[in-house]
C-alpha cells in the first residue's frame, strides 16, 4: 500500500467523505488545517446531499484545483489556467470511470443499504486515488507546486 492509500484509508475510517478526504490530502500536504472548509464541503459528500449525484471525488477535485487557481479575494482574479484545468479534469473523469454520477460509478443505490456498502468503499479507494494523482498531474503541468500556494 503507497502513502497516498494508506492516508486515504485512515481518513475514511476516521469518517471523512471522499469530497472532504480529496481537500484534507490537499491541505495536509501544505501542512494546513481548514475545518471550516471541510465542514462547508460536507454538503457533497455521498453524491451532493447523499443522492448519489454528481460524485464527491469529482467535486473535490475540482476544490483543490481551485484552492490553486480560482479567485479568492475581490481584487483577484481566477488565473487563466484555470478553466482549461477543470475542462482537462472534468473530461478525464467522465472517461475514466464513465460517468460523473455517484450511482452510475459504484452502482450502489443506497449508502444505507447493507448489500452495497463494503463493495462501494473499494471502489470508492480506487477512484479517489487515481483522480487525487490526476488532480496532481494537472497542477504540475501547469507549473504550480504542489504543496505550496504561498
Amino acid at each position: 500500500m503507497n502513502d497516498t492509500a494508506f492516508k486515504l484509508f485512515r481518513l475514511s475510517s476516521s469518517g471523512y467523505c471522499c469530497t472532504q478526504i480529496m481537500l484534507k490530502l490537499a491541505l495536509d500536504e501544505e501542512e494546513k488545517e481548514n475545518e471550516d472548509l471541510l465542514r462547508a464541503v460536507s454538503g457533497l459528500c455521498r453524491g451532493i446531499g447523499g443522492r448519489q449525484k454528481t460524485c464527491g471525488v469529482l467535486t473535490g477535485g475540482l476544490g483543490i484545483l481551485g484552492l490553486y487557481a480560482a479567485k479568492g479575494k475581490e481584487a483577484e482574479y481566477p488565473e487563466p489556467n484555470y478553466s482549461d484545468m477543470t475542462k482537462e479534469y472534468l473530461e478525464w473523469f467522465e472517461n475514466e470511470f464513465g460517468s460523473e454520477e455517484c450511482r452510475d460509478i459504484i452502482g450502489v443505490v443506497s449508502f444505507d443499504d447493507d448489500t452495497g456498502s463494503n463493495a462501494y468503499s473499494v471502489k470508492c479507494g480506487d477512484i479517489l486515488l487515481k483522480s487525487y494523482e490526476k488532480v496532481v498531474e494537472i497542477l504540475r503541468e501547469n507549473d504550480y507546486e504542489y504543496g505550496s500556494r504561498e
